[in-house]
């Protein structure tokens, strides 16, 4: 749907009005009313020419008195997580972002978003690919596809998705092919920036060489993931439990296939469990971590992941586990990519 057929004039008459509303696919669309300076001042239902006409008003009346003028509106860059809330609770699909002037900047389809969270994010995309060669001699890693889509853009577009709007991706091997399909991010309306990585710095080492966040937490994750994580959760989980870091986890099963005795010190037998299974929290690849505890991170060396939660444990700072429950994988090897290539096909992102 092209947004300008979304605007019309205040002298424009109900009868046009509704022949527009009539013509638009969505019947629970919202016509927004500007004035002669372009000006938004108001938004226009079938449901408020209805009314308009249960208080005598006519079909060749100007939509100026059908209006309704206390209508929703986003002011400035950004949709807050109330005001998405709102939005939905109220059942709005398109709603105008407006600039100072009230002038419109663009119609925002909020349906298609799941939440804003206030997150900047860090993807790591430079590695070789070694064990997914010959697919690797010629394309980074993370532009293979699965589906028809690169595996980074699947996470770049569900993240978009949860509002996200500020990325970064660590690249070095065959960079400049990566560069070249996102750009700027304009494209996606979000901002895309790039970290260039002249020597492996690990798994996090490259999100301590960022210094312009944008927001007090920044997500970090693998390139090379299918997920369907619920982003949204992982955050609130995090901000409910005043974490200082978050490691997504996946639950890992051990089925033991004989009696497992638990022993004294003395080699009693204390008790008895027959073929038990253990579960275990495997590293998703995927974190959480306030912005200013990246500075911990040294410069120019290499610096994993893991090395960060080990310091953060020794300072006494609050690092949690968020399990994650729903399709999780690590595109590693040929097999890895074979399943995902069949898994996407049943998967909703």
């Amino acid at each position: 749907m092209k947004f300008e057929n979304l605007i019309i004039s205040e002298t424009a008459t109900a009868k046009e009005a509704l022949e527009r509303l009539n013509d638009l696919a969505d019947k629970t669309v919202s016509l927004f009313v500007a004035d002669a300076e372009k000006k938004i001042t108001g938004s226009l239902t079938d449901g408020d020419i209805r009314r308009g006409f249960l208080q005598e008003l006519k079909v060749t009346d100007v939509v100026s008195k059908f209006m309704n003028r206390s209508f929703n509106f986003i002011s400035g860059e950004n949709i807050s997580q109330e005001q998405l809330s709102h939005f939905k609770k109220n059942a709005l699909r398109f709603v105008p972002q407006l600039d100072a002037q009230h002038r419109l900047v663009k119609v925002v389809d909020v349906s298609l978003l799941k939440a804003i969270l206030p997150v900047d994010v860090v993807i790591m995309a430079g590695g070789r690919g070694e064990r997914l060669k010959p697919l690797t001699d010629n394309t980074p890693k993370p532009l293979l596809e699965i589906g028809g889509k690169p595996i980074i853009e699947r996470n770049i577009d569900r993240l978009a998705s949860f509002g996200v709007k500020n990325f970064f991706l660590s690249v070095n091997y065959l960079a400049e092919q990566i560069e070249k399909y996102f750009g700027d991010g304009a494209a996606k309306n979000i901002s895309m920036n790039y970290v260039h990585e002249s020597n492996p710095l690990g798994t996090i080492g490259a999100a301590g060489t960022i210094n312009d966040f944008k927001n007090e937490f920044v997500l970090v994750l693998n390139s090379d993931l299918l997920t369907n994580i619920d982003f949204e959760e992982f955050f609130l989980q995090f901000k409910n439990q005043n974490a200082d870091f978050s490691i997504a986890t996946i639950p890992y099963n051990v089925n033991v296939p004989y009696a497992i005795l638990e022993l004294s010190d003395k080699s009693q037998i204390m008790s008895l469990k027959e073929k038990p299974t253990y579960t275990y929290f495997a590293n998703a690849g995927i974190y959480l971590v306030k912005k200013n505890l990246l500075q911990l991170i040294p410069q120019g060396k290499k610096f994993d992941a893991t090395d960060l939660i080990e310091l953060l444990i020794q300072e006494n700072k609050k690092v949690v586990s968020f399990p994650i429950l729903s399709y999780w994988l690590d595109i590693g090897n040929m097999d890895d990519y074979r399943r995902a290539q069949m898994d996407v096909l049943h998967l909703n992102f």
